[in-house]
């Protein structure tokens, strides 16, 4: 799929707050193909945790401790945009969120991205009853990797938005406007 580039993401939260990121995870696609994946811990703000969101990805506050805080590691993640500002995401609504609402807390720029939803071209293509990212990438034989840790549920993402854009015949994400927006 020559030309066809973005970056898959994915962020693990603290607490109950968008802005409680503890982990950040991208999967780098190139031409169709994934090039490099990648994932940070991130300390959120008091390093503070909530114990539900522990008990689903298993990050404790000794994890994130020393870890860089969001700006840095946004800083990075934003290197990465600046050559492809594509972003793909499971429940981007949830993500775009992490984004839109860590930038807000630390006061930092809105980058000019472009979104898509991988749930909700699911939602669209399939008929299954159960739409979430682990259940997809089990029923495509998508290696799962950890799931809910970052890295791993970020190329988890990427594998199964190419398999959607595979299966529905498209050949550009132009063909997936309808499954995104701008961030």
């Amino acid at each position: 799929m020559q030309g066809l580039n973005f970056i898959a993401i994915d962020f693990e939260t603290a607490a109950e707050s968008r802005a409680s990121v503890c982990e950040a995870g991208i999967c780098v696609v190139r031409d169709g193909k994934v090039t490099e994946t990648r994932s940070w811990l991130v300390r959120p703000v008091g390093n503070r945790y909530c114990y539900w969101n522990t008990q689903v990805h298993g990050i404790r506050p000794a994890d994130t401790a020393n870890a860089p805080d969001f700006p840095e590691v946004w800083a990075e993640i934003a290197s990465y945009l600046a050559d492809c500002p594509v972003l793909v995401a499971h429940n981007a609504v949830f993500d775009m969120g992490c984004i839109r609402d860590s930038l807000e807390l630390y006061g930092l720029e809105k980058p000019d991205v472009t979104y898509y939803c991988s749930l909700r071209a699911a939602r669209k293509i399939y008929d299954f009853s159960c739409n979430k990212l682990d259940y997809l990438c089990q029923r495509f034989d998508i290696c799962c990797g950890t799931h809910h840790r970052a890295g791993n549920d970020a190329e988890m993402c990427a594998r199964l938005f190419l398999r959607e854009i595979r299966d529905t015949g498209w050949d550009d994400l132009t063909s997936m406007n309808a499954y995104g927006g701008k961030l």
